[in-house]
């Protein structure tokens, strides 16, 4: 049963005081009912309840009896009982309190009887004077009873199926993440604990965090314990991963400044952030720190694809009660620390409950769990997207059965769009609560990602190398993606969002850049991802970087715009090597005249020189050659190869000043 703040206890201590009472009862009603409010502030609710009893026998007229059972009933989750006094009071005496509708209208959505609920709230509408909290309240239940009418003639397709006995237990299992790969499936499972654990008043159960990798037939492996030092003594949940994996940041809860073994905190729930650092290990827990851990309560964190904002929920803040929950985000700064959160737009945020969290790696598309906007009851799972400028769009429910009169929440969409995770305590699992997927209605689902993954490694070498890389929007210059590789394999994974054409930049100091550029036009299978290795050459004499997002039209050396990204690469390695000498070449493919070719690229070198030197790179460490077709690095006898032969390269001549 959900909790429903119920409003006439209170009033009926101000009666017992004031014996104001709808209609004055018989002296010995009013005795047994004066002796069940003493009763009830002793909390003695047997006894509470035969006064009441007798009060309603010995006056058949009195109210307030009926009023009060109905009260305790809920209270003690008697909930039919307590309905059918509600009804029997409003029988009585209808204009008696409008209140009493939207409780009885409250405990009929519950259960998911909407026109009754409807009919009650039709009632407590044609009170006069209706004003304040308790009209917004009601109308917010009309407008759910009425969405879920209609929701209920227009299912959406939904169909869920259990992950299965690697995945689910008997014990719960619940807030699912998954890598952008979707090869990655970390959740929480919550454990009994040993006789000897709960003597150390730890509880009776614990949280802890699992993980499993598909397999070679795409099912998953039987989940392990993520271990030390993430799974503590104490709880872990709540977690959300990096697109690559790399990245952990989970809840922890704990007394105040005592959050695990070497773990403190800020307040009752905080977030820690660990990195994997390759064979299955990860590195200590770290505090987030403020601003983002605050006295408040922090949960259910969701970490972007690009590695720029973490999106969360937080308990109570600025305006609002304690118990009321919004959604946060902040932004990683380049100091590795998050800025102020903000709390998102009142498009998503509500003066109810909003919850679970989770944006998907598209960047835009936010799914989250909502009691404050029309739905099937409490709280329905909903969907926003992110508009350009910046703010949400108006949340849109997933429909029913998705959504039905049950609290729903804790939606996972994997990269594809197409498959979505939860949890759920239904008929037919392995116990408590399972992970389900099922396949997201084609009118939520949000944009197509797709990912390029690989190893960063020393060309000469082929050591595995820790670097930076950064995915830029060629047509707007924006940084889309900031990420490493991993410091001890040097694996990489990131997330293509379909929808732009992209610079990748991959750089570590001591070595030359690394460009390339992706072609997301159209439509990208992610069945068919970019799979791609990165040799990085170490600066020294003669070595050759190919400078693959510099841009020229046909037959033609001005420089086009969206080779802006590159040019300020090359100016920023050439600032922080300020001893490199270099030369910028040019080179065209076999079509045409030789001699044609060789002044094209020369002029198109130059462009690039003179772009250096107007940012202040000194010429005497620059030159500029055009080579034309006679250095072609691959076969003119395709449309591929000639791609290839046409670029513009960087070339090491000295590494002293």
């Amino acid at each position: 049963m959900k909790i429903i703040q119920f409003l006439l206890i209170s009033l009926f201590f101000s009666f017992s005081i004031q014996s104001s009472f709808a209609q004055k009862p018989s002296k010995r009603a009013a005795s047994y009912y004066q002796n069940a409010l003493r009763s009830y502030q002793l909390r003695k609710l047997n006894q509470t309840e035969s006064f009441l009893k007798k009060a309603i026998k010995a006056d058949k007229k009195f109210i307030e009896p009926h009023l009060f059972l109905g009260d305790l009933y809920n209270e003690v989750g008697r909930v039919d009982d307590g309905k059918k006094q509600y009804k029997i009071a409003i029988q009585k005496q209808p204009e008696y309190s409008r209140s009493v509708y939207e409780i009885i209208a409250e405990l009929e959505l519950e259960i998911g009887a909407y026109d009754s609920a409807l009919l009650y709230l039709d009632h407590y509408f044609e009170f006069p004077n209706l004003e304040g909290k308790n009209n917004s309240k009601a109308k917010l239940m009309r407008e759910k009873c009425v969405f879920a009418i209609e929701a209920l003639k227009n299912p959406v397709p939904f169909n869920p199926e259990n992950l299965g006995s690697n995945i689910n237990t008997r014990y719960p299992e619940y807030f699912p993440c998954l890598t952008v790969d979707n090869n990655t499936l970390l959740f929480t499972r919550r454990l009994k604990v040993s006789q000897s654990r709960q003597s150390q008043r730890l509880g009776t159960e614990q949280e802890d965090f699992y993980i499993s990798k598909r397999g070679e037939d795409y099912q998953w492996e039987i989940a392990k314990d993520i271990g030390y030092p993430i799974n503590s003594e104490l709880n872990e949940g709540a977690p959300t991963l990096s697109a690559d994996g790399q990245i952990l940041i989970f809840t922890a809860c704990g007394t105040p400044k005592y959050y695990g073994p070497d773990r403190k905190g800020e307040g009752s729930c905080d977030f820690f952030r660990s990195y994997y650092q390759g064979e299955g290990k990860w590195s200590k827990p770290e505090n987030v720190g403020k601003p983002v851990n605050s006295y408040y309560w922090e949960s259910q964190p969701s970490f972007s694809a690009d590695g720029k904002t973490l999106y969360f929920v937080r308990a109570g803040g600025r305006g609002k009660g304690r118990n009321s929950q919004d959604i946060w985000s902040a932004e990683l700064q380049e100091n590795g620390e998050f800025s102020q959160p903000k709390r998102l737009d009142t498009n998503i945020n509500t003066p109810y409950c909003e919850e679970s969290v989770f944006i998907h790696p598209d960047g835009k598309t936010l799914y989250f769990a909502s009691s404050g906007h029309p739905g099937m009851g409490g709280l329905d799972i909903f969907m926003s997207q992110k508009q350009s400028d910046g703010s949400w769009s108006k949340a849109k429910n997933l429909g029913y059965p998705i959504n039905t009169f049950n609290d729903e929440n804790s939606i996972m969409i994997s990269s594809n769009g197409v498959d979505a995770y939860f949890a759920s305590d239904r008929k037919g699992g392995f116990g408590d609560l399972d992970l389900y997927s099922f396949t997201v209605p084609i009118e939520s689902r949000p944009n197509k990602v797709n990912y390029m993954k690989g190893i960063v490694f020393d060309a000469k070498t082929r050591k595995p190398l820790w670097a930076r890389f950064e995915l830029i929007d060629l047509e707007t210059g924006e940084q889309v993606v900031q990420s490493f590789s991993n410091y001890n394999s040097g694996d990489f994974l990131l997330a293509l969002p379909t929808d732009r054409n992209y610079a990748l930049n991959v750089s570590k100091k001591g070595y030359l850049f690394y460009s390339e550029n992706f072609k997301m036009e159209g439509l990208h299978s992610q069945l068919d991802p970019f799979l791609k290795n990165i040799p990085l050459q170490p600066i020294e004499i003669g070595q050759i970087t190919v400078l693959r997002n510099i841009f020229f039209d046909l037959d033609k050396f001005d420089l086009k715009p969206n080779s802006q990204v590159e040019l300020e690469k090359l100016v920023t390695f050439l600032k922080q090597n300020p001893t490199l000498h270099v030369e910028i070449s040019g080179h065209t493919d076999n079509q045409g005249d030789n001699e044609h070719n060789t002044t094209l690229s020369y002029n198109r070198a130059k462009a690039v020189y003179n772009y250096l030197v107007e940012n202040n790179i000194e010429k005497s460490r620059l030159q500029f050659k055009g080579y034309g077709e006679n250095q072609p690095v691959d076969s003119n006898e395709t449309l591929e190869g000639k791609a290839k032969n046409r670029r513009t390269e960087m070339k090491i001549i000295s590494t002293k000043n």
